[in-house]
């Protein structure tokens, strides 16, 4: 069923955002909950302005983020820590650490979620990251070296 948001829905859409969705979600969370309208002609006239400025802004959007994906394309963040005699860190690298080297190494800005590590850094080395910035996957270095 096509459908047009009436207001943001996590995980689905935003605002003004005209989608096709399961007959069943529509009709028994969306519709009840006065979350959206079924996408009629009469809906699509009434609504065609502000469905134009969503759809301006998804395009914003897309270019952004392949901005931002190819901004990390072949680049590696250096992290020093201090390690174990065993080489071990004391403390893992997550994604929070990566996105904040991101912000001050690359100056590249990038939400934890958006990054994805098979596990948590726990050893020095190199590791590769992948940073998904909506349908665009880039993947980059990660390189562990010890503090001196």
């Amino acid at each position: 069923m096509e459908i047009l948001l009436l207001q943001d829905v996590p995980g689905i859409g935003k605002k003004n955002d005209l989608l096709v969705v399961g007959d069943g979600f529509a009709l028994n969370c969306l519709l009840p909950d006065r979350r959206a309208l079924v996408a009629t002609p009469t809906v699509r006239r009434r609504y065609a302005e502000e469905i134009k400025r969503r759809a301006e802004e998804k395009q914003l959007e897309m270019a952004l983020r392949s901005s931002t994906a190819g901004k990390v394309a072949g680049k590696e963040l250096t992290f020093r820590r201090k390690i174990t005699k065993t080489g071990k860190l004391y403390a893992a690298i997550t994604e929070k650490h990566i996105a904040d080297a991101l912000a001050e190494q690359l100056q590249v800005q990038a939400d934890a979620s958006a990054i994805v590590l098979p596990e948590h850094i726990k050893s020095t080395g190199s590791f590769e990251a992948t940073l998904k910035a909506g349908e665009f996957e880039q993947k980059f270095n990660v390189k562990v070296e010890a503090e001196k």
